[in-house]
């Protein structure tokens, strides 16, 4: 057995069952299949067929096999018609304004804009951003057109000034993505080989990371300035506050240029400001606040939840750990969570039993656990893709189920939605795929047809009210469905993706054996063994506070605080069951007001 093997099946025991069916291809579950211990086979056997007795049983009891392939395909014309109009009207600016039919570039005449500034820098970000969707979709020759269009046309000595988080997330994983597509020997998606590349993706790469760099310069903690110039380095008015998820998110990129590249300086900053901002932890509470002064130390934001500014914070802990096998980025993520299980989440101990409300995450001081307020946001729908990778699918499930319930009753979610009042507190919609991305993670992992459904209702909605004259357009207002004239890159990227896949089941994501997981922004990225490799002794050393115990790193590896809601504890009766039992079901629908 190759070395790199017997790893992947380490992590099959570590992780369970459901959870590497959520971030892999199908080669891991047939290798599952020999795994003997009584989780894994609880977890294999806890999913099928459903109890017809009731209107959700009937809704979800099936899904044909010629819907599916229906809905692959209006998955890829979504994509197609995006993709080909920002071609036809916008390339080469960074996004397609879908309504006017038009390019739209950084705001130059109002630099505080940063809800356009941040993400734009005129480099063509949209074609960047879609390029590893292409290759998914097997459209072989759009996909060399595109990456031959990036190489001749695209370039960052641009007077643009950027967020460093989008910078690397949009930008820097969708290259190396393109890269190792491009450079894999076996070519499963086909053949998408450019003749004559000589590994220009990965320079552009390089040359985008250490346009970065400076942002970590002449910080006394380590975390990075928010911004960048990428031709003149940090500006000179340039804020001291970051939010937790931008100065922490860096390492999965980062890490994967360091070592494709054997040069230890990105994954060493991108670390470096990881285990920065886990030392500012409570020591309480053990949780992180939102937003933090990055020479201080001082906490600015002590709001500590699941969404915006915190969320993908706690997603590469674990990503990083499955790409690299650092055992500290396991051991800093199963502190986070339990944390967060302890702090945070809310409602009846377990998701399909008992009674009590729905289990629900809220926004709480980091100081104390208090709750600060009565809204979640759109990104928090992350979550249970997260957990299914964790293995902990009970919660998931449940978190999941709320989230479906507010798009249900908007067909859309929400910015923010305030659960007390049953009401959205910011009512735009800029086509976000989260909510998406965990109902795929989620049927991976259980091979449920419910999912099927709701992936069928997400991409009818976006059909019906996103839809625009030559793309598809953020909803400003989720109740009136009026629209807003822009077409954010991670539409192509990560919802369709995520969408195609869903329907996809001979994708060879799913077929060939190769294993799979994707960044934050969806960029696919191969479990590969030159990431198990550093070409360089390890960057932190004993000094380093979050250095765990090597024994107290095997005893907890992955279980969750609350051990009631992980994998093992599916009961063997709910294999015909739906996902999440037609009382709970009905539960959630009250709370967001569908009943």
């Amino acid at each position: 057995m190759r070395w790199w093997s017997a790893v992947l099946g380490l992590l099959l025991l570590r992780l369970g069952l459901q959870a590497l069916r959520g971030f892999i291809g199908s080669g891991a579950v047939r290798a599952a299949r020999s795994v003997k211990s009584g989780a894994a086979a609880v977890c294999r056997t806890s999913y099928g067929r459903f109890h017809l007795g009731d209107e959700y049983g009937r809704r979800y009891s099936s899904f044909p096999a010629g819907l599916r392939r229906e809905m692959r395909e209006m998955a890829r014309g979504m994509f197609s018609f995006g993709y080909d109009n920002y071609m036809r009207y916008a390339f080469p600016e960074d996004e397609l304004n879908p309504i006017l039919c038009r390019g739209r570039g950084p705001d130059t005449g109002n630099p505080s804009n940063l809800n356009i500034n941040d993400v734009l820098g005129n480099y063509s970000l949209t074609l960047v951003d879609a390029l590893d969707t292409l290759a998914v979709m097997g459209n072989a020759s759009e996909f060399q057109r595109a990456v031959r269009l990036v190489i001749d046309t695209v370039t960052f000595e641009k007077d643009s000034t950027v967020q460093v988080f989008e910078a690397n997330i949009r930008i820097l994983g969708s290259l190396l993505s393109a890269h190792i597509i491009l450079t894999d020997a076996q070519q499963p998606f086909g053949n998408m080989t450019v003749h004559g590349y000589d590994n220009e993706l990965l320079h552009m790469a390089h040359d985008l990371a250490v346009r970065l760099l400076p942002a970590f310069e002449n910080t006394r903690t380590g975390m990075p300035y928010p911004r960048v110039n990428l031709q003149k380095g940090v500006p000179p008015d340039s804020l001291n506050e970051t939010c937790t998820a931008g100065a922490g998110s860096l390492l999965v990129e980062f890490g994967i240029l360091s070592r494709l590249l054997g040069d230890s300086t990105f994954e060493w900053v991108a670390r470096r400001a990881v285990q920065a901002l886990w030392n500012l932890r409570n020591n309480h509470t053990g949780l992180l606040g939102n937003v933090v002064d990055i020479q201080t130390g001082q906490w600015v934001g002590k709001q500590s939840g699941l969404g915006a500014g915190l969320d993908s914070f706690f997603e590469y802990l674990l990503k990083s750990y499955i790409l690299f096998g650092e055992e500290e980025d396991l051991h800093m993520f199963n502190e986070a969570y339990r944390s967060i299980q302890n702090h945070l989440r809310r409602g009846r101990e377990s998701c399909n039993e008992g009674e009590g409300d729905p289990p629900l995450y809220v926004n709480v001081n980091m100081f104390n656990g208090q709750i600060m307020n009565t809204w979640i946001d759109s990104l928090q729908a992350f979550f249970p893709g997260l957990q299914v990778l964790k293995g902990d699918i009970e919660d998931a499930i449940c978190l999941h189920a709320f989230y479906y319930a507010i798009w249900k009753r908007y067909g859309a979610l929400p910015e923010r939605y305030n659960w007390q009042l049953q009401a959205p507190d910011v009512s735009f919609y800029p086509l976000r795929p989260e909510l998406v991305e965990s109902t795929y993670l989620l049927y991976q992992a259980t091979k449920n047809p419910f999912y099927l459904h709701v992936g069928m209702d997400i991409l009818l909605s976006l059909e019906k009210h996103a839809k625009a004259e030559c793309g598809y357009a953020t909803l400003h207002h989720v109740v009136d469905k009026s629209q807003e004239d822009r077409m954010e890159s991670f539409f192509l990227s990560e919802t369709c993706k995520y969408l195609f896949l869903l329907f996809d089941e001979d994708n060879p994501v799913h077929t060939t054996g190769n294993r799979y997981l994707f960044t934050t922004e969806g960029h696919l990225i191969p479990l590969d063994p030159r990431f198990r490799n550093k070409a360089w002794k390890d960057v932190f050393h004993s000094e380093q506070k979050t250095r765990a115990d090597p024994e107290k790193l095997s005893q907890t590896r992955l279980r969750a605080a609350n051990t009631s809601t992980n994998c093992y504890r599916v009961p063997a009766e709910r294999r015909y069951s739906l996902p999440l039992k037609s009382v709970y079901m009905r539960q959630i629908d009250q709370m967001v007001g569908l009943l």
